[in-house]
């Protein structure tokens, strides 16, 4: 078995991350690293102890929620909070950042930044990037290492089968994908 790269494990760690988002309008993830180890991770969500999005919904000012700190805030934060440098350090995070955490990213003196999805690029966050000398690259996560649309594809397979069951298939070709998709399939819970 071939082990995944660098690029790749830390990236699913981001989208690991982004699952204990409390955002309802985008969950994102982000791992900050140092000498290929891990030394923080954050997701968007509230202020500890705060309402949360997905318990009050956004509070949306001028198209933006307020209530939610960024990822890669919450991620720099937590090193701020430890007391653990950034200076040098990567970060892995599901979108491309916004232009506030791109500055507080040049801030912290991180010089790498992976990112897995483009999110509302702005030019003007890819611009301090480059001017401040930070490697951008896109790192998508590939499939085997995190199918982050298991369900989707789980329920278009479902759906697609109940298709061909009314479309009158013949029933031994039916409980034969009816058996395939089951193997690769976890019951969901």
């Amino acid at each position: 078995m071939e082990r995944i790269s660098w690029d790749q494990y830390f990236m699913a760690q981001s989208h690991l991350l982004a699952l204990r988002s409390a955002c309802t309008r985008l969950m994102v993830g982000a791992t900050i690293v140092r000498e290929k180890r891990i030394i923080a991770g954050g997701y968007n969500g509230s202020v500890s102890g705060s309402d949360h999005c997905i318990d009050q919904g956004c509070y949306v000012v001028d198209h933006h929620c307020i209530r939610t700190i960024h990822a890669e805030v919450n991620a720099l934060l937590q090193c701020a909070k430890f007391g653990v440098p950034t200076e040098g350090a990567e970060l892995y995070v599901t979108h491309f950042p916004c232009v506030h955490c791109t500055k507080s990213i040049i801030q912290a003196g991180i010089k790498k930044v992976f990112y897995a999805s483009d999110y509302k690029n702005h030019p003007y966050a890819v611009e301090l990037f480059k001017e401040a000398g930070v490697e951008v690259s896109q790192v998508v996560l590939e499939n085997p290492v995190l199918d982050i649309h298991q369900n989707e594809k789980q329920d278009l397979t479902e759906t697609l089968l109940t298709k061909l069951k009314s479309l009158g298939m013949n029933e031994a070709e039916w409980e034969g994908l009816r058996a395939e998709v089951d193997s690769l399939y976890p019951p969901k819970s």
